[in-house]
């Protein structure tokens, strides 16, 4: 298991390695003078010279590039050139708010999509399977941006029973934090919960045709050990996959839902670099958001690993 997880770590790091190059030289190529941005149209051609020389513009594409990424191995992502910060500061100060919706979202989607999606295959073509098909429907159907909407006036204005817009740290307490977060969560929930939902009823299925179900039958065990012990353990390995894949999706910035509840979340911070092509921001938030989707591969390929003995086993063969 050392073994493979060191691989894992290689090829992470390999991954990491290109794409700052992609997202270095890329951006770096986009037409425009950052000098230009910073100092506004106004600006005399020696200020913006001047100000492109004390940025290192004027060195070549590889000195920039090497200088670049010596300063990322020291979590120094630069200085935003809209906010005046440091880009670390700012990602920072935006990762609890990102970080807790889609913690909150994805721990909701998993208990919806477990519940249902185990009860589908158990009690197959029945009221709950049909109903648990709706769920899968509706989720991938309707557009986040108008359940978050239709939430908005329902709960928020009509109501009035949750907040529409800003966050609350855990910190001034939980309730507050819960209700500053709750609308934003359940919104990418529904739209994470229909394709979770599809893939634990589809893999629950497939382990419960097994030879050893019939097994466990025939022993006489409890439909508990049955069922979770034994049905959802082997049914475990695509799920997990696709939790990691979707919370992986969701750290890395959910600026559509960020925008429609006024969240300083990493979404926004995304949305405000394209916008004003804040290129240093932008390279950060890009390399940050890969090493999250990265890391979190990494954690579910281990918990797969773990949950599954076959393909434990078939590693440690090698």
């Amino acid at each position: 298991m050392l073994s493979y997880v060191l691989d894992r770590l290689k090829s992470s790091l390999v991954v990491l390695f290109v794409v700052s190059i992609i997202t270095f030289f890329v951006l770096m190529i986009i037409p425009g003078n950052p000098a230009q941005l910073i100092l506004g149209t106004d600006a005399t051609p020696e200020a913006i010279a001047e100000l492109s020389s004390a940025m290192g513009l004027d060195k070549p594409l590889y000195q920039r590039y090497l200088s670049w990424l010596l300063d990322l191995l020291k979590l120094d992502m630069g200085k935003s050139y809209v906010y005046g910060e440091s880009v670390t500061s700012l990602i920072a100060r935006s990762i609890p708010v990102t970080f807790s919706i889609a913690i909150f979202a994805m721990t909701m989607a998993v208990i919806i999509a477990f519940l249902f999606g185990m009860l589908s295959a158990i009690k197959k073509n029945s009221i709950i399977d049909y109903f648990s098909r709706s769920i899968m429907q509706l989720g991938t159907a309707i557009p986040s941006f108008w359940i978050g909407m239709v939430l908005i006036v329902y709960f928020g204005v009509k109501l009035k029973i949750l907040p529409v817009s800003g966050f609350v740290p855990i910190e001034r307490g939980f309730a507050p934090f819960i209700k500053s977060i709750f609308l934003p969560s359940l919104v990418l929930a529904i739209g994470e919960v229909g394709t979770l939902l599809r893939i634990v009823r589809s893999s629950m299925l497939d382990s419960l045709k097994q030879d050893y179900m019939d097994m466990a039958r025939v022993k006489g065990l409890g439909w508990g050990k049955i069922y979770i012990k034994y049905a959802l353990r082997g049914a475990l390995t695509a799920p997990l996959t696709i939790i990691g894949m979707q919370l992986a999706k969701l750290a890395g910035g959910t600026t559509v839902v960020e925008t429609i509840f006024a969240l300083p979340g990493l979404g926004r911070l995304v949305l405000t670099a394209v916008e004003h092509r804040d290129i240093v921001l932008l390279q950060g938030l890009v390399m940050f958001i890969t090493s999250t989707v990265v890391f979190v591969t990494l954690i579910v390929d281990i918990l797969v690993m773990l949950f599954n003995p076959r393909i434990k086993s078939f590693h440690q063969g090698e």
